[in-house]
Formats: C-alpha cells, structure tokens, sequence
C-alpha cells in the first residue's frame, strides 16, 4: 500500500536529518539530489524541520548564485545534551556532548576497593552532574552507561554478578532517580565492539569478534552487522572459557581457571616478570598488563645494544621481550581459536589496552598461531580505539537512542 501523506513527510523528515548528521550541513539543492525528492517537497521539509527545532541555518555555501538554496542547513546540536560513562571497578569516567556527538566536557574518579556503596555512588553521579554543568547542559537527555558485567535482555539493566562491587548496580538506578535523562546500560565489552566498527578497526567489517584484554577479558560478537547478546546476554563471556594451560576449572561464581586465567592483566604481568620484565610506569586507571606489552612491543622495535651512544636494549632484554610477546600470543591464539571454530568471523580484533599497544607486532603473532591452529581463515588487528571504545560505544548508544527520539515522526 502506497504511504500516506504524514507517514510519506515523516519519512522524508527521517531521511533528511540523517543526512544532515552523517554529511554535515547541506543546503536544499544538496538535499533535493541526495533524495531525490523534488524541489517542493525539499522546501516543505526543511521548513518544517526548521519549525521544529531540529535544523537551522548555519552558514551559506560558496556557490555564485545567492539565494535560498545556497543556505546551509545543519542539525541543531544543543538540542540535546548526552552523557557517556565508562564504569570500572576502579573508577569512572565521563564524557559529555551535543547532539552530533562533539565532546564538551570530560572527567573521571577514582573509586577505591574500600569505599561504601553509598559514597561510590554518589562519587559518580556528583561527577555526571559536574560534567553536565561545566558543558553548559541544563539538563541531560540521554546517558549511556558501559559496565562489566551481564545485561539482561529482558530488562536492560545490569544484572548481579559476582565479584563486582554492588555500587555498580546501585549506581544505575542513582542516575535514573537524579537525572531527568534516558539511561542505557550494555556491557562494556559490546560497546567497544561497537565503536571499532564504527570509527576503529573493524570498521570495513559486517562480521567480526572482538577480543577485550584489559583489567580482565572478555568478547564481543558482531554477525552480519548485528551485535549478539545471547539468550541471557551472556555471550562473550570468554574469561569463563576452560582452557589448557590452567591449574584448575572455572566455576559458575569465579572465572579463575578459565582464559581469564591466561589473558587478564595479572597473569600477563605473572608472565613478563618470568621473562624478566618489569613495567616502567603505569598511567591512571591503565593495566598493568598493558605497561608490560607496551614495554615489550618498544624493545623490539629498538636493535640490541651496539657500541652507538644513543640508549638501546641489551641483547638479553630483547630476547626477553620476544619470547615474552610469543607465549602472550600462544595463550591468546588458545581463546581466540575456540571462538573462531564455532563463530568462523573471519576477523578478530584485539581490543582493549592490551590490544591497543600490542599493535601490530602481538596481532601478527596471534595470526600466525591461528592460521596453524584453525583451517578457517581468519584475520587478527589490533584495536585503535583500545580502552577509550568503551567511553566511544556509550557516546555513541546514546547519540543514536536521542536522535530516534527527538527524529522520530509526532503526532498532530
């Protein structure tokens, strides 16, 4: 059945401001030939955008000829005001921006092991709520949330798991009842995922899995473009994936035993110190692991000592840091290949600090032990956004969740 008027104008409305927000402003002869639309039709929409609130006039374009066509119509970007936080067990980290997704303010907390569920809260609602003001938003529209942890399909929310501090849980409804905002849970995890598809390292790919490496691990897994959660939002969980290579069996409380045994950051660090190395410096918030892989990755791209008097790693520092990155690689290709005989994505990206650092030296090492381990091709990338995707795949949740709202057709 052919649309009806309403339903035709709210579907050319949609149309249009997604063009407006994936090419920036244009004027009504841009929009009439990426439509199609006619000239009339074009009009009416932009008028009635503009009346709306939705789009305004932000500049003229450089054609010869003046006029209304040559105006430039661009989405109203303090329509709307979002929030993103990446929650960790150590802390909390802020972002806030404007409808197109530019970053207007940013900020982040620390919360100790020892802090009450109480004070961890407020910590971090106090650090949205400072964020939002020091960005000159009055209010918050919608606010994306990324934690560790199971999300349950059928609620949304952040279900109780065992060894994450309760705050984490707590906090969620602390922003619901304090903020006039929309809030948005998913696990950290599959937001990365969404963020390297977007704007890092798989964003060429429709099917891929993301591999988390960070304080601890975790996977995230994208099938023709959709991200997968599973039947209880459990997919991904690879830290609870038993594995040779480990003293024991993980159980449904405690992933030690599993991959996670192998891959999260304190067995890494237990592995670089049995290859003599030790991490220089630890930036706020970063794993140790990744201090470690950096580390090694900037050995190996340095020679041996020579008699030159510029400083260079000894012969022995170099040879630690090579069989330190290959028996990371052997433990990593463990997990990953498990994931790639069930799932065949065709690509895993290292994701995470670890990944970020590890670069291109660990990803091609990991590859390497794939493409002997597995008859299925695979390829193996580093992350580019490492542990900022998180912060990234909230912003963007959010940004999309807001403009379906303030995008979508109203009732007259």
């Amino acid at each position: 059945m052919p649309a009806s008027p309403s339903t035709a104008r709210a579907i050319n409305d949609r149309v249009a401001l997604r063009l407006l927000q994936q090419e920036g402003p244009l004027t009504a002869g841009q929009l009439k030939q990426l439509t199609g639309l006619s000239r009339p039709t074009v009009a009416d929409l932009v008028e009635r955008l503009t009346a709306a609130g939705l789009i305004e006039v932000v500049g003229e374009s450089g054609e010869q000829r003046r006029g209304p066509n040559a105006r430039l119509y661009g989405i109203v970007a303090d329509r709307a005001h979002l929030a993103a936080l990446d929650v960790r067990t150590e802390g909390v980290s802020v972002v806030v921006s404007d409808l197109l997704g530019r970053e207007l303010a940013r900020a982040s907390v620390p919360i100790a092991d020892d802090t009450g569920t109480g004070p961890a809260v407020e910590q971090a609602v106090t650090l949205v709520e400072r964020a939002a003001k020091e960005a000159g938003a009055e209010r918050l529209h919608t606010v994306g949330v990324g934690a560790p942890g199971l999300i349950d399909p059928a609620t949304g929310e952040l279900r109780d798991s065992s060894g994450l501090p309760e705050w984490h849980r707590r906090l969620v409804a602390a922003l619901q009842e304090r903020l006039p905002a929309r809030v948005i849970v998913e696990n950290e995890t599959n937001l990365a995922a969404l963020a390297e598809q977007r704007d890092g390292a798989a964003r060429d790919r429709d099917t891929f899995v993301l591999l988390w490496l960070g304080h601890g691990t975790g996977a995230a897994v994208v099938l023709d473009g959709r991200l997968r959660r599973g039947a209880s939002g459990g997919t991904g969980e690879i830290g609870f994936l038993p594995v040779p290579g480990t003293s024991t069996l993980p159980s449904a409380t405690d992933c030690e035993g599993g991959f996670h045994s192998l891959a999260g950051s304190a067995a890494i660090a237990e592995l670089a110190a049995g290859h003599g190395l030790v991490a220089t410096a630890v930036s706020p918030g970063e794993p140790e692991a990744a201090a470690l892989v950096r580390q090694a990755v900037a050995t190996l791209s340095s020679p041996p000592a020579s008699p030159s008097p510029s400083p260079s790693p000894s012969p022995s520092a170099f040879s630690g840091a090579d069989r330190f990155l290959s028996a990371l690689a052997d433990r990593l290709a463990i997990g990953a290949a498990s994931v790639v005989a069930v799932l065949d994505p065709g690509c895993v990206v290292l994701g995470g600090e670890v990944g970020q650092v590890g670069g291109e030296v660990l990803a091609a090492r990991v590859g390497e032990r794939l493409a002997r381990m597995s008859p299925l091709p695979v390829e193996v990338r580093a992350s580019v956004l490492g542990g900022g995707a998180v912060l990234r795949g909230a912003l963007l949740t959010a940004r999309e969740s807001a403009q379906d709202d303030l995008f979508a057709p109203r009732s007259r």
